[in-house]
């Protein structure tokens, strides 16, 4: 009998994982320009897939399932790496892991708009409490070194979870035809193509500098190819929204992690926003009707 992975193991796993790209990610953008460093991440994480080329490639493609792959991997990876990476030049990680916290709300919004999923009205009023959250962690911020603009930087990776909720609604349809595997590598794949020319044309002093590179090979081979793996794995064999609560988590990892090795700090009016995002995604998480 063959043993398969828990798929919430994987889920926490992966979110762990999420959460430490932010910090790893701070770090790169402090010695390389960001185009340079997603270019970079994709690239390992494809050479890493290389490895499996003969199980990559074990599908049967489905006419017609084109329009949706276009869809999935426009929105993740490129346009979601061109949010996140602007975001996080203008706030700080912990602000940008929280507003993570949105992407299960907004992944039931977009169900409900491309796939017919009814919100109730509870969905509803959780979806408008994290948003004030949302918008107060923003206005109640300050700008220092670690946030030169929390407004900006926080609106940008607000988009950056829309990109990811319309990918995940996207992911869902095809998994039920492809391996995790597969789709995984196909956004690495993707994602090279996309952004090796960008950083082509993106001005850069090159400097040696061992953890700058050793934060890109760890987002390649870690979060790129293990997260992703990990989370796409989990998705094909739970429900989306089930899978996607999981997110919740990296709120909390990247606060923890980006206070100890970044020295950031969130003041006492975020935090109160922050607990009102969380509230409100707690509460938008109740399908039954009230």
């Amino acid at each position: 009998m063959r043993l398969q992975p828990d798929p919430r193991l994987a889920l926490v796993i992966a979110t762990l994982l999420w959460a430490s790209s932010f910090i790893a990610l701070k770090w790169a953008f402090d010695v390389y320009h960001p185009n340079w460093v997603i270019a970079g991440r994709m690239l390992v994480a494809l050479a890493c897939f290389s490895l499996f080329y003969r199980q990559i490639l074990r599908f049967q493609y489905r006419q017609g399932d084109w329009k949706v792959l276009v869809i999935m991997s426009a929105c993740e990876p490129c346009l979601y790496f061109i949010f996140e990476s602007q975001a996080l030049l203008y706030t700080s990680a912990t602000q940008a892991g929280m507003m993570t916290a949105m992407a299960p709300v907004l992944t039931a919004a977009v169900a409900f708009v491309f796939l017919g999923e009814r919100l109730t009205r509870r969905n509803g009023l959780g979806f408008g409490l994290a948003a004030i959250g949302v918008i107060w962690l923003t206005l109640a911020g300050s700008e220092d070194q670690h946030a030169p603009n929390p407004l900006l930087g926080n609106t940008l990776e607000l988009l950056a979870m829309l990109c990811a909720a319309v990918y995940g609604v996207c992911l869902k349809l095809l998994s039920k035809r492809y391996s995790a595997l597969t789709l995984t590598s196909l956004q690495a794949a993707v994602g090279s193509l996309f952004f090796v020319p960008l950083a082509a044309v993106s001005e850069q002093t090159w400097v040696l500098d061992w953890s700058g590179i050793g934060a890109i090979v760890y987002l390649g081979a870690c979060v790129t190819l293990g997260a992703y793996l990990l989370y796409n794995y989990a998705v094909s064999q739970i429900p989306l929204t089930q899978a996607v609560i999981y997110v919740n988590l990296i709120p909390v990892f990247t606060a923890i992690m980006a206070m100890l090795l970044l020295g950031e700090r969130l003041n006492g009016y975020q935090w109160l926003a922050a607990i009102l995002v969380m509230a409100g995604v707690f509460l938008g998480q109740d399908k039954k009707r009230i």
